[in-house]
């Protein structure tokens, strides 16, 4: 059975709040191992970033899922914000491939406060060390943080 609706029970979304986002991958499929595809995901998290939804702070795409910490704006709920990005992303990636990129849902944790914010963002950047992925994260390409300037 879907149980995606727990994700839901208690979201709040707050403008201006920080948001650590997690979106995973029709059946966990390696979606994300295509540099194109990749390349085109980042231009539109850049793209949402560009027209004032969010703020971009960390994230980093694995092949099966991504982690993105968000800073969200007032345009938008964190809900409709999701829906606008999974429904750009799914569409461009639609284009490559006729399957789903996105599974139902997305994982999310309002951070609390300046240590919550770097501890996610330490977790988001080490994921692809974590998965055996890249033993130097300056080898993997696909991440950005601002902690990271």
């Amino acid at each position: 059975m879907n149980k995606s609706y727990i994700l839901r029970k208690g979201r709040v979304s707050v403008a201006n709040h920080y948001y650590a986002l997690t979106f995973v991958c029709h059946n966990r499929a390696n979606h994300l191992n295509n540099f194109f595809v990749n390349r085109q995901i980042i231009h539109q998290m850049r793209q949402l970033e560009a027209e004032g939804l969010i703020n971009s702070n960390t994230f980093v795409l694995m092949p099966n899922h991504m982690h993105w910490l968000i800073q969200l704006s007032d345009v938008y709920s964190l809900s409709e914000f999701v829906r606008r990005f999974k429904g750009r992303t799914a569409s461009i990636f639609r284009k490559f491939n006729q399957q789903r990129l996105w599974q139902k849902g997305f994982y999310d944790h309002q951070i609390r406060d300046e240590d919550d914010l770097l501890s996610n963002a330490r977790y988001i950047i080490a994921n692809p060390l974590r998965a055996g992925l890249v033993k130097d994260i300056a080898c993997y390409p696909f991440w950005d943080s601002t902690f990271m300037k």
